[in-house]
């Protein structure tokens, strides 16, 4: 049992990979984004909070996320993978008092390296399946010529509006600027590990692997 923080700039494979954790290590993934939605429709207190700032169109602030992360963590599960938080310093510090209060601990915080250039042809000819999450790209994954995905036989092939290369570059500018300073942060706390994050998905996988189970050995 392990909790860990996935970093790394879009399209660097954070989804496949924590997909991948959910399925073969039990973990449970905390998404912000589905967090939230799933919250503003539970008619919760929580949850009338996060609609009723999501109807005025403002930002959820970092309370209410950190207020939603531990009713997660209070469910318990076999370590738990947080995606998309923390983004800031700020949320980071949030994260560590949240985890220390209730006896927890973050154990890996595993960046997924990547190369702009390589990242911006990966992702321009990226597709998703609507179905099950599978990921295909137009020269090396391919759509299945019978239009059906490969995994769970779906026809919903999806292309994000902004997976182009102007969007994509703005992204990771945004990356860089809010997010990178977590590097730093997680490395100085000696927490911080890396791995090749546009290497083939199952090397990635080992890589992940190996170090979740060195943090389970030690």
């Amino acid at each position: 049992m392990a909790n860990i923080i996935l970093l790394g700039p879009p399209g660097a494979g954070k989804g496949t990979q924590a997909r991948r954790l959910v399925e073969e290590r039990g973990m449970v993934q905390l998404s912000t984004g589905d967090m939230l939605r799933e919250a503003k429709d539970s008619g919760t207190e929580m949850g009338n909070r996060v609609a009723e700032v999501m109807a005025k169109g403002q930002l959820v602030t970092d309370e209410i996320v950190i207020g939603l992360i531990e009713e997660k963590l209070a469910g318990g599960g076999e370590g738990f993978i947080f995606d998309g938080f923390p983004r800031t310093l700020a949320q980071a510090d949030a994260l560590g008092e949240l985890l220390a209060k209730m006896g927890a601990k973050l154990d890996a915080v595993i960046e997924m390296q990547v190369d702009d250039e390589a990242l911006v042809s990966r992702i321009t000819g990226r597709s998703t399946c609507g179905g099950c999450g599978e990921v295909y790209h137009d020269e090396t994954k391919p759509w299945p010529a019978d239009g059906k995905c490969a995994k769970c036989g779906s026809t919903d092939v999806k292309r994000r509006a902004d997976d182009n290369e102007d969007s994509l570059r703005t992204r990771l500018m945004e990356y860089y600027k809010k997010t990178s300073p977590l590097i730093g942060y997680y490395y100085h706390a000696g927490d911080l590990s890396t791995v090749d994050g546009l290497a083939e998905i199952e090397d990635v996988a080992g890589a992940i692997a190996g170090i979740l189970d060195g943090v389970s050995q030690s």
